[in-house]
């Protein structure tokens, strides 16, 4: 049996009302309302005030790009920037792959509105003499850069200044042992390179096969700063990058020597067979402020020998020749190589020629007038000329030195001397106080 729903309120069912229905929307309210919101409180003024000033703006400043300063002083970190030439190539580098970038040196400027996109670097050995100018110049161009150093010869003192800035990194690591990272560029400089270090600790190829394999695995461009020790105690003067050298190779030079053509090699080979981009740097004899300053190079012991009223030591009769280029210049040198489109190797060096016996002299000029020389025994296999043929250099990068040895001697002598007496200066002016 069915139930029935039963009306119990005494009257008739009312009949259902009517749906509800909203107001119909009023036409045009899209419109409208939103001219209604710029016209209150003055709204359209500030905008188009907003819009007036943004044009004065962009039309009257100049496209942001990065600003460098001229001349060769190290010691404040002040640089001279250039504009390279690169040849074309089928080949981009990989930071133009991943970013779409061209070089940071071809010249024109940036767009409005466009800033070049800093690249992830990273530098071997960054904590040394020469990588610590580098980690500077990168640096100061805006890349992110991270130093790898186990502090053999380096020193934290070198990159101190850059702590702080969230594009510096400083990992204590010997290239020695892998190491994982994802970069764009990997600039190889660590190794020992005076005879005191490199006979103590001869390590080079090593390293160079691990950060190989991480420019392989990560498709990093790499540079290998190689060494004019590899022409040995040569026959060709000067030397040119095509001179096969004159090495011992079983001899108290060859761990460096014989470890730097290796490492040449296996560059070569990654390039060849695994299509890694590389570029390979001769380095001929550098100086400069933040050299060791007991590691047994020429310049290094000559300044630190005046400086101290010691007698300079000369070995042999003095009449060896050597080419000393100031770091600025070979700064300005790898940095070319790395962004141009040439493998190499280059010869990077100052074709400047100086007896040991004449560089004892403008040392004597710069220091110490009565400074005194000892002659010794000449080393073995010490190589009696090296002068670097910088053609190849010149033409293809455009790059050549611009500080002599008379303008670059005396900032190293600053340097040094800060080095060699300040602790013994403060702890007297300490005393005083006292």
């Amino acid at each position: 049996m069915g139930s029935e729903l039963t009306f119990r309120g005494g009257h008739e069912a009312q009949p259902a009302s009517d749906s509800y229905s909203p107001k119909l929307p009023k036409r045009w309210a899209s419109v409208t309302r939103p001219i209604g919101y710029l016209l209150r409180e003055q709204r359209l003024i500030f905008v188009l005030v907003g819009i007036a000033i943004a044009t004065v703006g962009f039309t009257l400043l100049p496209s942001s790009r990065p600003s460098y300063g001229h001349g060769h002083n190290l010691i404040s970190n002040e640089y001279v920037r250039y504009d390279f030439e690169s040849s074309s190539s089928t080949h981009k580098p990989v930071h133009e792959r991943r970013f779409g970038l061209t070089n940071y040196n071809s010249g024109g400027k940036v767009p409005l509105g466009l800033k070049r996109k800093g690249l992830r670097i990273v530098v071997t050995g960054g904590a040394g003499f020469v990588g610590s100018h580098l980690v500077d110049r990168l640096m100061q161009r805006g890349d992110s850069v991270i130093v790898v150093d186990n502090f053999f010869t380096g020193r934290k003192e070198n990159v101190q200044h850059h702590f702080g800035n969230p594009r510096f990194e400083l990992i204590r690591h010997d290239v020695v042992e892998p190491l994982l990272l994802e970069v764009d560029q990997i600039y190889h400089l660590a190794c020992p390179a005076s005879p005191v270090h490199y006979k103590f600790n001869p390590t080079n190829v090593v390293g160079t096969l691990n950060m190989l394999g991480l420019a392989k695995r990560v498709g990093a461009r790499f540079l290998l700063t190689s060494t004019s020790e590899v022409y040995g105690d040569p026959l060709q003067h000067p030397q040119v990058e095509t001179y096969w050298g004159n090495v011992n190779p079983i001899g108290v030079r060859s761990c460096y020597d014989e470890g730097k053509r290796t490492a040449e090699t296996l560059t070569m080979d990654y390039h060849r067979g695994a299509g890694v981009e590389v570029r390979i740097a001769r380095i001929f004899n550098t100086y400069g402020p933040r050299m060791c300053i007991d590691d047994g190079r020429v310049v290094s012991n000559f300044v630190a020998q005046a400086l101290r009223k010691e007698p300079m030591t000369v070995y042999g009769d003095g009449k060896q020749t050597r080419s000393f280029q100031y770091v600025s210049d070979l700064v300005d040198g790898l940095m070319r190589l790395m962004e141009g489109e040439h493998v190499g190797p280059f010869n990077l060096g100052n074709p400047g020629e100086f007896t040991m016996l004449e560089l004892a002299k403008v040392v004597q000029e710069t220091i110490d007038k009565d400074a005194k020389i000892e002659f010794r025994p000449n080393t073995e296999d010490d190589p009696h000329k090296r002068k670097p043929d910088i053609t190849k250099a010149k033409d293809l990068l455009g790059w050549q030195p611009q500080v002599s040895l008379r303008k670059g001697l005396p900032l190293m002598v600053s340097d040094f001397s800060k080095r060699i007496f300040g602790d013994h200066k403060e702890a007297a002016g300490a005393t005083t106080t006292m």
